[in-house]
Formats: C-alpha cells, sequence, structure tokens
C-alpha cells in the first residue's frame, strides 16, 4: 500500500489485512447531518412501552399458575418474539462495543451511540412483558434463559468504527426485516402484537438508515472502504447467535414466521447491494478489488442458498409445530391452538 494510501486511510497493515484505526473526519459534518435528521424523525415516533401492551390480559402467577395451555399464540410465533428478546437484551454489550469503538473519536459519534442506546432499551423490555402478559413463555424456565443469555456477553467481531458502522448496519436492517415479517404471522393471532412489531421496527429502520449513510458517505469519498466493508459483509452474524438453540431457533422461524435466509437474503443483502450501488464501485488499491471480487462470489452463492431454501421451505413445515414445542419446553404438551 502507498504511504498516501496508508495516510488517507490512517490505517495499519496486519497480516495482509487493512486494519482501520480512526474515524475518517473528513466526514464529521455528514454524520452531524446524518444526526440531526435521525433525532427529527424520532421524534415522529417516540413511544413508550407502556401505552402498546394489553395489560387487561395480566394474572398473578402465583393464585394462577402458568401452564402452556394459557398461551394464546402459536408455538412457532411465540418462539419468533422469545428470539426477538433474547437478541435485544445484548444490548448492554452492543453499547459497550460502540461505545469503546468510538471512544476519543467525534462527539457526535459518541453523541448517536447515547441516543441509539435510549431508544433500543424499550425493545427488550416490551417483548419481556409481553410474553409474561399473555402467558405466552414459561416465566420460569425464561428467567433462567434469559440470564444465561447475557451472561454469555456477546462481544462484537469488528476492530474500528468503519466496520462497527457497516456491521450495525446490516444488523439493524435484518432487525427490521424480521420484525416486519413476523409481524404478517402475528395479523392473524394477535394484532396487538403485530402492531408491538412494527413499532419496534420503526425504531430500526432509522437506526439503518444512520448507519447505512454513514457508510455510503464513506464509499463515495473513498471507494477503497470496500475492503473492510466486504469482510464484514462476509462474515455477519446476529448478536444472538450465543443463546441456545439458535439455529433450531433460525430454522423455525424461517418454516413458521416468515424469516429466514431467503428473506435475509432479498430483503438485507440485495438492499444494501442496491443502497450502496457496490455494482459500479471502482476501487483504486488491487486488494480492495480482490476484496470487492471475493464479496461478488460470496453473495452469488449466497443467492444459490437462498433460492434453494426458498423452495424447500414447505418441507419444513410439517415439523415446525413440534420442534418449536420443545424450544419452548412443551414437548408433553398436546398443542390445540390452530395455526
Amino acid at each position: 500500500m502507498s504511504g498516501t494510501l496508508t495516510l488517507l486511510f490512517n490505517t495499519q497493515i496486519r497480516g495482509g489485512r487493512m486494519k482501520l484505526t480512526e474515524v475518517d473526519r473528513r466526514l464529521e459534518n455528514k454524520f452531524r447531518e446524518l444526526v440531526a435528521t435521525h433525532k427529527e424523525r424520532a421524534k415522529k415516533i417516540d413511544w413508550s412501552y407502556h401505552a402498546l401492551l394489553p395489560w387487561e390480559r395480566g394474572r398473578n402467577f402465583h393464585t394462577d399458575p402458568f401452564h402452556p395451555s394459557q398461551a394464546t399464540i402459536t408455538p412457532e410465533l411465540a418462539v419468533a418474539v422469545e428470539t426477538a428478546l433474547l437478541t435485544e437484551i445484548n444490548l448492554p454489550w452492543f453499547t459497550t462495543g460502540l461505545t469503546n469503538t468510538f471512544a476519543g473519536s467525534l462527539e457526535v459519534l459518541q453523541d448517536f451511540v447515547r441516543t441509539w442506546t435510549s431508544e433500543e432499551d424499550q425493545h427488550a423490555n416490551i417483548f419481556d412483558t409481553y410474553l409474561l402478559i399473555t402467558r405466552n413463555t414459561d416465566p420460569d424456565r425464561f428467567h433462567k434463559l434469559r440470564k444465561l443469555v447475557v451472561s454469555n456477553a456477546w462481544a462484537p467481531e469488528w476492530g474500528s468504527p468503519f466496520e462497527g458502522m457497516a456491521y450495525t448496519t446490516i444488523q439493524e436492517l435484518a432487525t427490521q426485516a424480521f420484525y416486519v415479517n413476523v409481524s404478517k404471522k402475528a395479523d392473524g393471532e394477535d394484532p396487538i402484537l403485530a402492531n408491538i412489531l412494527r413499532t419496534v421496527a420503526k425504531d430500526e429502520t432509522l437506526h439503518y438508515t444512520f448507519y447505512r449513510e454513514a457508510v455510503k458517505a464513506h464509499l463515495e469519498i473513498e471507494p477503497n472502504y470496500i475492503w473492510p466493508l466486504a469482510e464484514v459483509m462476509m462474515n455477519f452474524s446476529m448478536p444472538g447467535r450465543l443463546m441456545p438453540d439458535f439455529e433450531e431457533r433460525q430454522q423455525i422461524i424461517a418454516a413458521g414466521s416468515n424469516y429466514g435466509i431467503a428473506e435475509y437474503y432479498r430483503q438485507v443483502v440485495e438492499v444494501l447491494i442496491n443502497k450502496w450501488d457496490l455494482k459500479n464501485l471502482h476501487p483504486t488499491f488491487p486488494a480492495a478489488q480482490a476484496a470487492l471480487d471475493k464479496l461478488n462470489a460470496h453473495i452469488e452463492r449466497l443467492a444459490r442458498i437462498a433460492a434453494l431454501a426458498e423452495r424447500r421451505k414447505n418441507q419444513l413445515v410439517e415439523t415446525t409445530r413440534e420442534a418449536a414445542l420443545n424450544i419452548l419446553g412443551y414437548d408433553d404438551i398436546k398443542w390445540n391452538l390452530s395455526p
């Protein structure tokens, strides 16, 4: 790498890989514009979870003990909501990762992390309370599971501010797509839950938009940012991956709640390819071009996997109910709730 490009990127080279070390300060004004826009939009959709929950359904667990037959939604949908909650409760670790990443950098980015955290904080609370009020999860079992997931201490794998922005862009869009798709399943089972999911999705849309535009701004001033971006896109995995039975949960949600690898490809990967205009990106550094080529090959493989998953989805539906009951600990219960 030339000295000019090294200076431009403010990078280190480790093991043949470009390692960004600081925020690109040429974008400070752009970041300020994005944060101001975000805050204005957030005011229009501000919400409090107490106003969205069906409190009238609540009962005392001491005088009326929990039983799976009290559930009001199908096991497949319950697994989806529970999985969402077990992902959202990683917020303390996610905030720690972003705070450490942006420590000592532009104040505007540190300010956004604080704003983002305050908005994300309601998400786990509303799902947790909904599941308890409506008796769609075993409270004792879930209490232990929640503590276990938090104690696993998810740690971000990005190593720079730009990589953190890239990762969070994908994570927020994937979460938004998940909530919108699952809300369609909830429409036919509990409209209140469907409204909750769509409300949370609005937050994720704004968060995704901020990070997406921040990444786009980097690519516009320096197309060689595709090098670290490609690595993030190819190695992406959700914060919830540390929860027990994560792979089984993904399969259940794909077959029973409208979100799997096919939706991830169409509603996340393809969207970002277009929003970042990656097909028309022309990096000047050979290693950056090689990273782009590798990313394109990865995306082609992902497209084939998504197409195969779409074709096989109907085959999985038959076993989804049993798998969901097992995840929820209801494997010995005869389930009569209609799908």
